[in-house]
Formats: structure tokens, sequence, C-alpha cells
């Protein structure tokens, strides 16, 4: 194929999937695209990965690869699909074209930027030193926001100190008892893996060589790929292994490992000193110490049977956010953290509802709305939930079967802590479990129509996510959505007026104003006043702007890239989140401490002055943000 068959919208639709492009949204996989330069190689041609600036990130598109240790230990072909140049250290590898291929090259400076935009991005190219700054890198392993590094934290109370957990959390891997890994070089078979496996008594082995790190064979991997699959075992190794694993340095805390893991669904993390492994870290080795990681506890949630056996499981929630708290992760981690739980425990309910009332009779998708959504929970909240069913669903053959898997799927949520939405937004009431097409009015309705109550419903729906069941269901409705609330000026300026409604607590002159009377006197209402006013601006700049994100954080970075808010503005915006975020986790792991139930309402006299100027600057970010939007879709309107 020639190389201008590969245009910006082809690539785009190629990394649906993909393991490095694959999380990023759709208007990120397209600004990325648009930065790839795409060239041919000739077979047996030297495939070079610097530019002028420094390495480059290749993707191979087409043909094969060879990549070679310049002292000629190792050699490892490259597919198609696959990423490489930072994986590694460029300067000890060369790469060869085995047959004419076509290489995608994201240029260095393009690489800078991405790197820094996408931290997590570190995860998959660990060899890349240039990734951040050292500032950065110190809050990406913290687990800081940008723009935080100089606020302090509350101190955490005196019942987590000691706890077991917070030392597990704050360790660097390092630190951790473990046996030297089991490792066998890239020439070896399949079945010399797995007989070096069970003579070791170990889970799985690391492809070493020269103290490189190649590639990682599991337990699991021999037996979906090589006895389910009917492959030769006396077939290389490699072509089982997973090459460039995720990996982790060994100064970075036990917390990234349990982040790393329940992100990506893994149970094994190799641990580097430089390039050269040091160890190896497992769910199992975090879950004796750590019984309530998300990793230990998204498996317990799985392993569950009974309603009753969820319910014991994720009773240990609130102690994980109490954890999360205490070792100063971010909020951003946090809420992906817990939500993850809340997703587990979903599916789970879904799969045990299906083994008691049969197979679907017609295809659906489970829906999450609100911070579940967002990947923004912190401790349990009310449902927000739906079901999307297939057109070929007839309520008179079909409807008594999703009846009861819903009310079955809402109950069990309940009885877990996750109370039933008082406005019954959930899939057991009827309005909420239809078809495709009768979603598609629900929203056709609401962009034409915006009263009061369509955008109430607008900003309780758009925030949708998957979380089980045939998602195109709900991602294709999405994208129609979007196409018609994109520059659709007239039901945005509603969207806004409605954003309005939630004003920072900031008085004429700057100072903070606090609930003057009832249960909450002298506090500020750390969600309604702060934390929802900026989800509102973000869910209006991805609906102005197209934008499928549904992370309020992950907008706002969208946004700033589309030109729908301005890169300062969106930093502002960021950090202002994070920092209010971060102040109602520890404010709601006090008060779960000493027995109270979790709340929203901060007292300001018991932060710092420096502290209660932060939270000052914060709020006025989101005022004046409001301002601005006002000014853009309101001014002259109503």
């Amino acid at each position: 194929m020639r190389v201008s068959a590969f245009t910006p919208a082809r690539l785009a639709a190629s990394m649906v999937g993909h393991r490095l492009f694959g999380p990023l949204d759709k208007t990120q996989q397209v600004e990325l695209s648009s930065e790839l330069l795409v060239r041919a190689c000739a077979s047996a041609s030297e495939v070079n990965v610097h530019d002028e600036q420094g390495v480059t990130l290749c993707w191979l598109i087409e043909g094969e690869v060879e990549a070679t240790a310049r002292d000629g230990a190792a050699r490892v072909v490259l597919q198609v699909g696959e990423v490489f140049g930072p994986q590694v250290d460029a300067e000890s590898w060369c790469w060869r074209s085995l047959t004419p291929c076509i290489v995608a090259w994201l240029p260095h400076p393009a690489l800078r930027r991405w790197m820094q935009r996408l931290p997590a991005w570190a995860y998959h190219l660990p060899a890349l030193s240039f990734d951040l700054n050292d500032q950065q890198q110190a809050r990406v392993q913290t687990g800081e926001a940008p723009g935080q590094a100089d606020k302090p934290r509350e101190a955490p109370g005196p019942a987590l100190e000691d706890d077991q957990h917070l030392s597990l959390l704050t360790r660097p891997l390092g630190s951790l008892a473990w046996r030297t890994p089991i490792t066998v070089a890239p020439t070896v078979t399949i079945r010399e893996a797995a007989q070096t496996m069970r003579q070791e008594r170990v889970s799985s082995v690391l492809i070493v060589e020269q103290d490189h790190l190649f590639g990682l064979v599991t337990d699991r991997d021999l037996r979906n790929r090589v006895v389910a699959a009917g492959l030769d075992p006396s077939r290389p190794l490699l072509e089982i292994a997973t090459l460039a694993p995720l990996a982790l340095q060994q100064q970075q805390p036990a917390f990234e490992a349990l982040l790393l893991m329940a992100r990506h669904n893994i149970h094994h993390v190799p641990v580097l000193d430089g390039h050269r492994v040091t160890g190896m870290i497992t769910a199992t080795d975090l879950a004796e110490q750590h019984s309530t990681s998300a990793v230990y506890l998204v498996g317990e949630i799985h392993k569950q049977n009974t309603v009753e056996g969820l319910v014991a499981t994720v009773a240990k929630v609130p102690q994980l956010q109490r954890s999360l708290a205490a070792a100063g992760a971010s909020a951003y981690s946090s809420g992906h953290i817990v939500t993850a739980i809340t997703d587990a425990l979903t599916t789970r309910l879904l799969q045990l509802g299906e083994s008691r009332l049969g197979p679907p009779p017609v295809d659906y998708v489970w829906g999450a709305a609100g911070s579940q959504a967002r990947h923004e929970q912190t401790a349990r909240s009310d449902q927000d939930n739906c079901m999307m069913l297939d057109d070929a669903y007839d309520p008179q053959v079909h409807g008594a079967y999703f009846e009861a898997l819903a009310r079955w799927t809402c109950d069990g949520l309940a009885a877990c802590g996750y109370v039933h939405c008082p406005g019954e937004m959930m899939a057991m009431t009827s309005q909420w479990r239809q078809p495709r097409a009768r979603w598609a009015q629900y929203f056709r309705r609401w962009v034409e129509q915006p009263e009061p109550k369509a955008l109430m419903l607008t900003c309780v729906f758009f925030d949708l996510r998957a979380i089980y069941g045939k998602a195109t269901l709900l991602d294709s409705l999405r994208h129609e959505v979007l196409q018609a609330t994109r520059g659709n000026g007239i039901f945005l300026a509603y969207m806004v007026s409605n954003a309005l409604s939630h004003q920072p607590p900031i008085g004429m002159f700057g100072q903070l104003s606090t609930t003057r009377s009832g249960e909450h006197r002298g506090t500020v209402d750390l969600k309604h006043s702060g934390i929802v006013p900026i989800i509102d601006l973000a869910r209006v700049y991805a609906l102005a702007g197209a934008i499928e994100a549904v992370n309020t954080h992950d907008r706002l970075l969208a946004a700033s890239a589309s030109g729908e808010i301005s890169a300062e503005s969106a930093h502002d915006l960021r950090g202002a989140l994070e920092y209010l975020a971060g102040l109602r986790i520890r404010h709601q792991a006090r008060q779960m401490s000493a027995g109270q139930r979790p709340d929203n309402y901060l007292d300001p006299t018991r932060l710092s002055n420096f502290e209660r100027t932060q939270l000052k600057d914060a709020f006025a970010v989101v005022q004046r943000l409001q301002g601005v939007l006002s000014q853009r879709y309101t001014a002259g309107r109503f």
C-alpha cells in the first residue's frame, strides 16, 4: 500500500484498541495522527529512530522490523502495530526492516510534548529519560497535580499515621522484600520456560539478556496462548511473550504498582534499577501486605458468587480511600482507583444476574453516569446508571428479563452501600431502560428543547460511560449527540446558564463566604460550590467541541488542544479541581477515621492561612472562567 494512503484520519482510526494510543480520546488521537510522519523503508534497510533533536517514537504500520542489540546478544522481531525506539536504550540497539515496511514517526519535540501531557506514557516507554523535568517527575511519583507542588497538605489524623496501608503506599518498591526474579534467555523454548517456572514455583519469568528486559511470560500466557491455542511448546518463548512489558523503577512508591495493575488489569510488574531488572512485584505480593489495594479488591470482587460476599468485600473501600488520602495520592488517581472498584462490582453483579436469569435475549450495555462515569468517585455515593438495549428489543418478549436484571443489579449496589438514586435515575426505572432509538429521541428532544429539566438530564446522562455489555451501542449514540451539540449556540447558552447556578463562595471583596445558618453553618461546600462548577464548565467545553472524553481532567486537556479554552485557563482549572478535590478527599478521610459519615462541608478555620489563600485562589479561578463562558454564550441572549 502507498504511503499516501495513510492519512491522519486513517491513522487515527487505527489507534482504536492500540495499547499505547487506544486510551486517548478521539480528539487526542486525531491531534496525534496529524503530527505523525509516515515513511516507507525498503527491505533490509536500517530504520533510524533518531531525528536531529533526539529519539523518536516509531509505529510499525506494515511489514516486519528486526531489533538487534548492538553487541549481538539479543534479537527481537517486531510485528505490525508495535511501537519502538523509546522502550529501551536506543543507543544500544539497532533496527532493520526484514520486509518492505511503512513506519509512522513521532518527532522528538512532539514526543516530548505528549510525554508531558500524558505521564502514563512513562509506563509504556520506561527508557525515556527526558519525558518530564525533575519537578514534574516528582509530581508523577507522588500523584500530585500540576500547580500543586508547593501547596501544603492537611496532616493525616493520628489514626492514619500508624496505618499499615500508609506504610505500603509511601514506601518505595525497592524497600519491599521479594525473591530474586527468575529470568530466562530470549533463545529458550516455551517448554524450557514452563519447566523453569515449575522448578522455581513461580507464576512468571522475565526474558532478560545482558541485564536488559525484553519480555514477560506468565502462567496465564502459557494457558491461553499455548495450551488453549494448541501451540507447539518447542516454539521460541518470544512468540508468546509480552514484549517491552510495563515496568516501574525501584525508587517509585508501591502505590504506583497498585495503580498500574488496577488500570491495566495486570498482575505482574517488573521492577527496574535503570534498565537492570531487580525484582518482580505481583498482585499477590501487595495483597499480602495491603488487603485493601485496588488490585486485591477487584480480584476478590470477581471471586464472589453472592451479594453477601460482595458486601463484605466492598466494605473495605472506605479504608482504601483513607489510605490513598494519607499517602498523598492525587485526587485524579484516587478517583480512578475508587471508581475501578465500583466498575468491578457493577460488572460482577451483572454477571451473577445473567447466571441467574440466563443469557440476555438481545444485546445491551450498562452505562454509568455521574462521578462513576467520570472516574471521579470518592466515598460511596448514590447510584446514577442506565441500560441501553439493542433496537431488536421487544418489551412484550424481553421486558421482564431486563427489568429483573436491572433490579437485581441496582438492589445489589444498594446492599453494598451505593444507595438508590433519590431521583430514580437508575436502570431499574423503566424510563432509563430503553432501546437505543428511544435514547436517541431523548437526547434529540433535550437538545432541541432545553427547558430546565432537559438541561438537568443532559448534565446527568451526557456523562455516560459503558461499564458492561455492548459498548458500541452507547459510543455510537454519544458520537451522534456530540455532532448535534457542536456549535449549537442556543443549546450551549442554556447549558452555560444552567452551569452558572453553582457559584463559588467568594464575596464582593474576595473573601470566603461560608454558610450562615443551618446544620453546616460556618462551612463551605467543596462539591457544589467548587468541584461541580468545574465539572459543568468542562462539560460545556466538551459539548461545544464534540469532545468524547468523560473525565473532567481529560475534557479540559482535550478542550485546550482543540482551542475551546486557552492552555493557561485549562491548566488553572485542572489545578483548581485537583486542589479542591484533594481537600475534599482528605476531609472525608478524617471524618471516616472519626467514625463520622463523610460529607462535603469543610470548615475553613481548620486550614492554615496559606491553605485558605489557596482555597480562595481556586474558587477565584472558577469564578473567572464562569464569567468568560457567560460572556461567550449568554451575553444578550437572556
